[in-house]
């Protein structure tokens, strides 16, 4: 179609990069952030994901005679903001003027949701596995079939850009799906936002396909603390387990325990005979009284044998007069 009489002016790289840079300012003073597919050279994508989705793209009939106006594009820098969410892509591109774009893409069937994780099922050990591209080639194949995997048909993505161009697919809009092969080299996850689906999901099929054990590790294949404390240089806590009733400790045992407790106070206690010998105090032998009176001891004892001796010594006489 034309624009304004005529075809759009030719506009060039350096120029566009120009305009790029102040409309991407002038939003950043606003508030707004832009996520931009930084220029470069090359191949088109440089990872699995993101190759994988161009080859996709490249593959129907459809695309092939629009494609390649894009490429240009999406490496010189003119693709300034980029945006992937669930199910959409949102993008402005910088040619003449600044043009949006919106892309939508179907979410992936359940039935063929499951049946991509059946097939896969055993096959897939980590979620990083998965997003670096290191599975086999036959999983990966599965994944990137034409129709039936994970990458969107023609008939699955519909667009629409602001330019003039009415062509059913213009060069803004074939940088913009480049552009998303770009984004995957670097956050391969957003693929799976962009179908609607989980990427755990496949893990989780595949782990359902391995087989099941309820045999614990051997013996010799456990580390105890001290092995692990000398692999990886730190103390082990002790930690108190329960014990089973074949290993709980018999009398003979606790009574061991009880007297190594003890056998302190018992050695002191049979080491000192000074008590014996303090709480016991001799005892003088009684001295009988000449008048015979009862025997006493201690000092009483002398006391009543001097009041004795006085009284024997005195005369009879003495004596009846005092009664």
């Amino acid at each position: 179609m034309g624009y304004g009489g005529g075809w759009a002016p030719y506009v060039s790289v350096a120029e566009r990069r120009k305009k790029a840079e102040k409309i991407a300012a002038k939003a950043k003073k606003a508030g707004a952030e832009f996520s931009p597919i930084a220029p470069y050279g090359g191949a088109m994508a440089k990872t699995f994901w993101g190759k994988a989705w161009g080859d996709n793209l490249e593959r129907y009939s459809d695309y092939a005679n629009r494609l390649p106006r894009g490429r240009t594009y999406v490496r010189n820098g003119s693709v300034i903001d980029l945006r992937i969410s669930a199910g959409e892509v949102r993008a402005q591109v910088m040619g003449s003027s600044l043009y949006k774009v919106d892309v939508s893409v179907a979410a992936v069937p359940e039935k063929q949701w499951q049946a991509i994780g059946a097939d896969c099922a055993g096959s897939i050990d980590s979620l990083v596995e998965l997003l670096q591209g290191k599975l086999s080639k036959a999983v990966m194949e599965r994944i990137c079939k034409p129709g039936s995997g994970l990458f969107p048909a023609p008939n699955e993505i519909k667009f629409s850009c602001s330019c003039p161009d009415w062509a059913s697919m213009c060069k803004h809009v074939a940088a913009v799906l480049y552009g998303v092969g770009a984004r995957l080299d670097h956050q391969p996850e957003l693929l799976f936002t962009l179908r609607r689906v989980d990427a755990k999901d496949l893990v989780t099929q595949a782990g359902a396909g391995l087989p099941k054990t309820t045999k614990g590790p051997k013996a010799r294949k456990v580390l105890d603390d001290s092995a692990l404390g000398d692999v990886f240089g730190i103390e082990m806590a002790e930690i108190a387990l329960p014990v089973k009733p074949a290993a709980r400790p018999g009398k003979a045992t606790t009574a061991k325990t009880a007297a190594s407790k003890v056998k302190p106070a018992a050695k002191t206690a049979t080491t000192k005979p000074v008590a014996t010998k303090t709480m016991v105090p001799k005892v003088k032998p009684p001295v009988k009284a000449a008048t015979g009176a009862p025997e006493s001891t201690g000092k009483s004892a002398a006391k009543d044998k001097a009041v004795h001796s006085t009284t024997a010594s005195k005369p009879k006489a003495a004596v009846k007069r005092a009664k």
